[in-house]
């Protein structure tokens, strides 16, 4: 007798709320960027590399949480990341010296949030065959909520009670969601007794016949793999530039340190819009066409904030670069399931998020030298355009179809 109610909805809730919460956390860094450099007088590229080391540790721990979740499922890997990352802020309200900022949050915080991505994004393909894009769009709309949220309500408490009472609160908020959403988790359908939504009762009595299935040997003897890889560090060279150096920037430019925050709120906003929209539109047209206009999209938004300094311009920027980053985060599990199958997936997914993690890595550093040298952030802002446009032509790159996975090929 077929369920009334089908668990996967859970399993997007869950990943809905536990996105909301650690991704929220994160686009905080930009928040406290301020008072930290007010308080121990660092220059912004050595301020912003801990975030680059947290970056470093995240995407490392990326392949092991990928190994991890094929191994033992989403639910005792995401428990691991929701007590790292609480215990993170935690340690860092207590922080004097800066290698002690770098150990716990570039150290700690950084192998906490590797384990959440992973998981969260390898789960839902399992739950879903018909509407995954879909899926993943309300699911990750939890990013923008989070972005929504966190970044003003932290704002809030370092004016009202100090940047390190802040840090133990939301460490605090994050260690208790984060494990408590975690026991939600199933890592398939089959554990259950269900079928994915839309999976034939055929493929669930024989699994094997999963088309496209590959390992990660022989998916990283691919030319697809490799291209995936390009647009990832692309991608994660201007969002990590955005996630640290977008508010000091607008502070710079004469916003108050609340308007400045808003415009990560202002991205959270227009992300909710562009996940669900675009998430539908790809279960429609493909995932190819709708990547390769958000990445153009992308372009546009670093050229607005590239070619002048009013403010108007930043809020412009926010809610284009907003609807378009989101785009290939939604994307993200399609593809990979679509491209090299489900089999090992949580793997596959988590060695190319270290490598796209270069960019990530290098984005803070190169940016805050850029300022440091220069006293503006128009140069690094014009290698996010360059960037976009390189994302852009690998996308068109892509071996993607709408209705079957893509072959593969080593030549």
């Amino acid at each position: 007798m077929k369920p009334k109610f089908f668990y996967g909805y859970i399993i997007i809730l869950t990943c809905f709320i536990i996105a909301a919460a650690i991704e929220g956390s994160m686009f905080t860094f930009g928040v406290f960027f301020k008072p930290l450099l007010t308080e121990f007088g660092w220059t912004r590229a050595t301020t912003a590399g801990v975030f680059s080391l947290y970056g470093i540790l995240h995407f490392l721990t990326a392949i092991v949480a990928g190994r991890l979740t094929d191994r033992f499922g989403p639910r005792s890997v995401l428990t691991a990341c929701g007590f790292l990352t609480g215990l993170s802020y935690l340690l860092m309200s207590q922080a004097s010296v800066l290698w002690q900022l770098y150990l716990f949050y570039g150290v700690i915080g950084g192998i906490g949030f590797g384990f959440y991505w992973v998981p969260v994004i390898s789960i839902v393909p399992r739950w879903f065959v018909k509407r995954r894009a879909l899926m993943m769009g309300i699911f990750i709309s939890g990013i923008g909520v989070g972005q929504l949220i966190m970044p003003p309500v932290t704002n809030w408490l370092i004016s009202a009670y100090g940047w390190r009472p802040s840090c133990l609160v939301i460490g605090s908020i994050l260690m208790g969601i984060i494990v408590i959403s975690a026991q939600f988790l199933r890592r398939d359908p089959y554990q259950m007794g269900l079928l994915a939504y839309g999976e034939s009762k055929a493929k669930q009595e024989n699994p094997a016949i999963e088309v496209g299935r590959i390992y990660l040997r022989e998916a990283i003897c691919t030319k697809q793999f490799w291209i995936y890889c390009v647009i990832l560090i692309t991608f994660s060279f201007c969002f990590s530039v955005v996630l640290v150096h977008s508010v000091i920037h607008a502070i710079g430019l004469g916003m108050t340190p609340a308007s400045a925050a808003n415009i990560l709120a202002i991205i959270g906003i227009a992300g909710i819009i562009g996940r669900l929209a675009f998430g539908r539109l790809a279960d429609i047209i493909g995932t190819k066409p709708v990547l390769t206009f958000s990445l153009v999209l992308m372009s546009i938004a670093f050229l607005c904030l590239a070619i002048t300094g009013e403010i108007w311009m930043i809020y412009l920027f926010a809610a284009i670069y907003g609807i378009s980053y989101v785009v290939f985060e939604i994307l993200m599990s399609p593809i990979m399931a679509e491209l090299f199958g489900l089999s090992s997936l949580g793997t596959i997914t988590g060695v190319s998020f270290a490598i796209g993690g270069i960019g990530f890595i290098v984005g803070p550093v190169v940016s805050g030298y850029i300022f440091d040298i220069s006293g503006s952030y128009q140069v690094a802002f014009l290698i996010c355009v360059a960037m976009a446009i390189i994302a852009t032509i690998f996308a068109t790159l892509l071996p993607l179809t709408k209705s079957k996975p893509a072959s593969y090929s080593t030549s």
